[in-house]
């Protein structure tokens, strides 16, 4: 495969230090096969952000190239150049750049700046050219876009506003991605739009993740994964087929890369690492 694709991975912080622990043995596992970079998520209204910072810390202390997540609703502006001035002084050069979700329970608003393109620009206003920005994109729209071309829209504004590239959402519909870039390119916006991959080892979870985030399960494979009941390492066997052909069929349409949600486990991951031939 072409190496002027990007793989990457993403990773949560550990709350514990078994997560730790955990965690790292991941990641040394994963980097054996040399991706672009680990990114790291934060939670709603940065309420993992210690954690992410000793999750970032780790992985500079090895010398891996990371790209932390950066939310902000719920920060104030010096609160978010602060964060960025500390990225910038460990050596991080990418950043992905998102709005985030306020901590359930908190009523809306909150911080100085309200959405993702706001914060890109305050990083380029600030830091220039060090960052390359991701921004996050949904080709089967934001669950609260109030229509699919106003949420285009709102990602091209991302895009104008400096972000140089885009992860998707984790989605299971090929031609969705590929009209969602279409409709980008129809307005002028040609920045990659790198597609999100989500592991299939667990109905349930996802299921519900699915459900709370507006990622469409398509109903054939719901049915199929319905089907195997507690049989884990049939769910396992079938979601490792359905998403080895999703990759396939993503990089055959063109897409610039792959980025993995591990979930902070490399077997799933390197198992359509390897299908993949990567």
């Amino acid at each position: 495969m072409s190496t002027q694709k990007t793989f990457s991975f993403e990773l949560f912080p550990p709350k514990t230090d078994k997560g730790f622990e955990k965690l790292r043995a991941t990641v040394l596992t994963l980097n054996e096969r040399r991706p672009a970079f680990f990114s790291c998520t934060y939670g709603a209204g940065g309420s993992t952000r210690d954690n992410t910072f000793a999750t970032v810390d780790w992985l500079r202390s090895q010398d891996i190239d990371t790209a932390p997540h950066l939310t902000c609703i719920g920060n104030t502006v010096d609160e978010t150049l602060g964060i960025l001035e500390r990225y910038k002084h460990q050596g991080i050069n990418r950043i992905v750049a998102l709005r985030g979700d306020r901590p359930s329970g908190t009523g809306v608003g909150g911080g100085d700046l309200a959405y993702a393109n706001e914060l890109v620009a305050l990083i380029r206003e600030h830091f220039g050219d060090h960052f390359h920005i991701e921004v996050a994109a949904y080709p089967e729209m934001h669950p609260q876009a109030p229509s699919f071309p106003v949420d285009i829209d709102n990602f091209c504004n991302k895009i104008r506003a400096g972000a140089n590239s885009a992860i998707t959402q984790y989605f299971y519909n090929v031609d969705a991605y590929i009209h969602f870039v279409k409709q980008c390119r129809q307005r002028g916006v040609d920045a990659p739009v790198v597609p999100g991959i989500m592991l299939i080892t667990n109905y349930s979870n996802l299921a519900r993740f699915s459900d709370a985030c507006g990622a469409e399960i398509p109903r054939w494979i719901r049915k199929r994964l319905e089907s195997y009941g507690d049989d884990s390492a049939g769910i396992r066997a079938f979601g490792a087929e359905v998403v080895t052909r999703l990759c396939e069929q993503l990089l055959e349409a063109g897409a610039p890369g792959l980025h993995f949600y591990t979930m902070n486990q490399a077997g799933p991951t390197l198992e359509i690492w390897d299908r993949l031939g990567i």
